[in-house]
């Protein structure tokens, strides 16, 4: 079995991209209600703060912030994944190891995990997540998807509605250093 090394940090703020195992399908924003009330569940029973968030149709990328003395995302994840799957019909493809596990195939079973390090990488991963539909062509501009909290930030006046731009050809510096 491969050795994940993960860095649990109490407190922390971290950044995720999670994603579907099928990554062809737009399983995430077809069910956006029950991703909602998976992460709503979950959170009631394991708090924590959603710093961003955007679901694209296979795949999500959010930055969390954890309780102090609590580092354990990957109970998190695991209710989450597990909640979601429940909530939707069977029928998926399951590669046989996962049908022998008793798994479903919705999920890719493991999750890229960053430890944010200072507050420009926090800046640097917040962006990220917000800049990503358009960085994949689903919209032009950050404002035009509506899976994001995105709208959330410009409530707060974190970010002017029209942050980015119109943006056709896209180059960013967001995210991890090159």
């Amino acid at each position: 079995m491969t050795g994940y090394r993960r860095n649990f940090v109490a407190g922390g703020s971290f950044f995720f991209t999670v994603n579907l195992a099928e990554r062809r399908l737009n399983v995430l924003t077809q069910h956006i209600d029950e991703l909602r009330i998976a992460f709503r569940e979950t959170r009631r029973r394991h708090p924590f703060t959603i710093d961003a968030v955007v679901v694209l149709p296979d795949h999500l990328h959010t930055v969390w912030t954890l309780p102090e003395a609590d580092a354990d995302f990957s109970t998190r994840w695991r209710l989450i994944k597990s909640a979601f799957s429940r909530r939707l019909a069977t029928g998926e493809r399951i590669s046989d190891s996962r049908a022998a596990k008793g798994e479903r195939g919705i999920w890719q079973r493991r999750y890229w995990e960053h430890t944010i390090r200072d507050e420009n990488d926090f800046a640097r991963h917040i962006d990220y997540v917000h800049i990503n539909p358009v960085k994949h062509g689903l919209v032009s501009r950050v404002r035009d998807w509506p899976y994001s909290s995105f709208h959330r930030m410009v409530k707060l006046g974190i970010y002017p509605e029209d942050w980015a731009g119109d943006i056709t050809d896209y180059a960013g510096d967001f995210g991890e250093r090159s």
